[in-house]
This record gives C-alpha cells, sequence and structure tokens, in this order.
C-alpha cells in the first residue's frame, strides 16, 4: 500500500511494506499496532470497529502479513469478533519467499480459558492457533483446548508475557505483533516488552469516558519511544514509534 509520508521529510507514495519492514536478527521483535480517535479513546462501545477506515483497516492486514504470530487478548478476541487469519496469495509467497510459514499463527491469551472453541477463529484456521493460559486454567478445559489449538502454560495465575514471548520466539516466531487490547499492552508496557508502537490515529471525536490505547498499572517512570514516521492517508495518520 502506498501512502504519504510527513517525517521524516514529506514525500508522496512510501511503500507501506518497506516502511514497516521488521528486523531479522533472530531476536524476539514486539511490535504492537492500536487506533484510537483525536482526543484518545481506543474504542466506541467496547469495539474498535467504529474507529477504523479503510487505510488502518488495509495496514493492519499488511502489519498482520509481516508477522510470524499475532498475539491478542481474549476479550479482544471475544469483543471484535475475530476470524481466522488470512493472508493473500502474493502475501503468502513473500513470506515462503524470506522463510516464514504462509501464514501468521494466532496466540491468545487467556488465564482462565473463557473461550468460544467452536468460534471460526480456532476451527477454520490456516495455521494451528496457540491459547496461552495459566497454572490455575481448569486442567478438563485445557484438554478441551487442546483440540483445536497448542496449549502453552505460561504463569501462575496471571499469563507471564515475558515467558510467553521467549516461548514463542522459542517456537521459530520472533516477529511477535500483537493487537492488544488495552489491558494486554499495559501489561506489555509494565514488563518493557514493546519494541515498537504502530498507532492510527483516526480523524474523529469520541468524547464519553472510553479507555485509552493501554490500561493497567502506571509506568514509573513512563516509558520514552522514538518517533521513527508519520504516515497519512484518508485523513488518518500512521505514528510509528521505537524503542
Amino acid at each position: 500500500m502506498l501512502m504519504n509520508r510527513l517525517l521524516p521529510g514529506p514525500c508522496t507514495e512510501v511503500d507501506t511494506l518497506e516502511a514497516y519492514a521488521v528486523p531479522t536478527t533472530g531476536s524476539p521483535h514486539v511490535r504492537v499496532n492500536m487506533v484510537a480517535s483525536l482526543d484518545g479513546a481506543a474504542a466506541i462501545e467496547g469495539r474498535v470497529g467504529t474507529l477504523s477506515g479503510k487505510a488502518d483497516a488495509a495496514l493492519l492486514h499488511e502489519l498482520r502479513s509481516l508477522c510470524d504470530v499475532l498475539v491478542v487478548g481474549a476479550g479482544t478476541i471475544r469483543a471484535e469478533g475475530y476470524g481466522p487469519l488470512r493472508v493473500s496469495d502474493e502475501q503468502q509467497q513473500r513470506r515462503v519467499t524470506t522463510g516464514q510459514s504462509p501464514v501468521p499463527r494466532l496466540a491468545v491469551l487467556t488465564r482462565s480459558l473463557d473461550l468460544d472453541l467452536a468460534a471460526r477463529v480456532f476451527t477454520e484456521a490456516s495455521a494451528r492457533p496457540l491459547v496461552v493460559t495459566t497454572d490455575r486454567a481448569p486442567a478438563e478445559r485445557r484438554e478441551e483446548a487442546s483440540a483445536v489449538a497448542d496449549v502453552v502454560v505460561a504463569g501462575e495465575s496471571d499469563v507471564d508475557l515475558a515467558a510467553t514471548v521467549a516461548e514463542l520466539a522459542g517456537r521459530g516466531m520472533p516477529r511477535i505483533l500483537s493487537e492488544g487490547g488495552p489491558h494486554v499492552l499495559g501489561s506489555l508496557y509494565a514488563a518493557d516488552l514493546v519494541d515498537e508502537l504502530c498507532l492510527a490515529v483516526s480523524p474523529v471525536v469520541t468524547g464519553g469516558e472510553a479507555v485509552r490505547i493501554t490500561s493497567g498499572p502506571l509506568l514509573v517512570p513512563p516509558r520514552a519511544m522514538h518517533l521513527g514516521h508519520v504516515l497519512e492517508k484518508d485523513e488518518f495518520l500512521f505514528l510509528r514509534y521505537t524503542r
């Protein structure tokens, strides 16, 4: 996809595949992709879809095509009605050429395994999903989940995100993308795991008391990030921040 670049240095027709290229060092790289309104809302009535647009949706799918694994919280899976991950034939060919699997895998974070295991996101997946849970998740529920996903236990009562990142990288999936939600992003920042934040600014004002893109403990000191670029398309701004 082509966008206008505002920073660093104005430029038209920037290829987003090049602008969002992922480091290939072999070490884990955690990228997060989120959207927010002009006044900071990360959702409207619990859904992100109303904030999105064609350019934002296109970039979301492009970023998915670049990752090895997409990490999403169970609440976001339920709220947004996730379906199976799909990439185009062209994207699959590019992935295989660069040594990746044809389709990225999905990893769902859930403390209690409160998931609809009959949902399409599991039953119609091209690549077998992973479910990352805790020691406290019922053994019977873990057995049920193992029929449609690889079950990974990481943490006693809360999912240990550092252990999760290490496990995914150890399974050959170092290029990690997360779409949140806010509790997951807050926890990733609290564990100092975020290498890159891609933030789409939607050209709308929502008012109200909607949640921000992070929800969780206060970060002391606040995490500083470096602005890598600002792109624009269809009046959306696309900000890319790195460590």
